[in-house]
């Protein structure tokens, strides 16, 4: 993208940054409104605009054309055009959860002091391991955010509640704005994941633990099987680290 980049994307554009390098910058150090341009890994000549809302990240397609660019809704036949589209501030999101409004760009430089730690202690834990036996892990963020329907397990009343997930916890607020969640799911020890109508409840799906399940519905089909995607992708990420542990301890 160095043509872009020339033209005023320079800035902002973070070009082939992952996925979760840019969701954990967002989350890191940026704010809510915040957002970055990369280079989408899996479809060439493509790209995706990251967008921190709160306490998660969203993730919007830009796709190039020949004769320009479409971005949400709306068609840009030039660079300008699409460009001045952002200094707009424009507000954007679905049917299936809050809108965002894109506030300002995540800059891709920001300067950092760098003073390197002198090392006065250097030793080993083990010996004569080998390079290959590294594994370099790190838990996804996954972030999501947006109002649920979650069933009382004491009343068995439906509430709407604020629900946000990072990583393998899923927490829920009385009110959006709350600092301090009603309680905190841990979907790392979550066995299964499904769209539910045992609770007389549309659009519901439940969360199978080994002691309990829990019970959450979404105001559409769309946001329910949203959500069902993200957290069936937790949890086959985690069998997988789970099943590679194995191995490595077996080995």
């Amino acid at each position: 993208m160095a043509a872009e980049g020339a033209m005023g994307f320079d800035s902002w554009y973070h070009g082939d940054i992952s996925a979760h390098a840019a969701e954990a910058l967002l989350i890191l150090n940026g704010q809510d409104g915040s957002y970055l341009l990369r280079r989408d890994q899996d479809v060439p000549k493509q790209f995706v605009l990251e967008v921190r809302s709160k306490d998660s990240v969203k993730h919007f397609q830009v796709k190039r054309l020949e004769t320009g660019y479409i971005f949400g809704l709306y068609t840009f036949l030039t660079l300008q055009e699409f460009r001045n589209h952002f200094a707009d501030q424009p507000l954007i999101g679905n049917l299936a959860g809050s809108p965002v409004l894109l506030k300002s760009p995540y800059p891709r430089e920001v300067p950092e002091p760098l003073f390197f730690d002198p090392v006065t202690v250097h030793l080993t834990l083990k010996s004569g391991c080998s390079g290959t036996e590294l594994v370099a892990e790190a838990p996804a963020l996954g972030t999501k955010e947006g109002f649920l329907l979650i069933l009382s397990k004491l009343l068995k009343t439906w509430n709407t509640r604020w629900v946000t997930i990072q990583r393998y916890e899923l927490k829920y607020y009385k009110e959006k704005q709350d600092r301090d969640p009603l309680g905190i799911i841990n979907l790392s020890q979550c066995t299964d994941i499904q769209f539910d109508y045992s609770q007389g409840k549309v659009n519901s799906f439940c969360l199978v633990f080994p002691e309990q399940t829990h019970y959450l519905g979404g105001k559409s089909a769309q946001e329910t099987d949203e959500w069902i995607k993200l957290i069936r992708w937790k949890l086959k990420q985690k069998k997988k680290q789970r099943r590679s542990c194995s191995v490595s301890q077996s080995s």
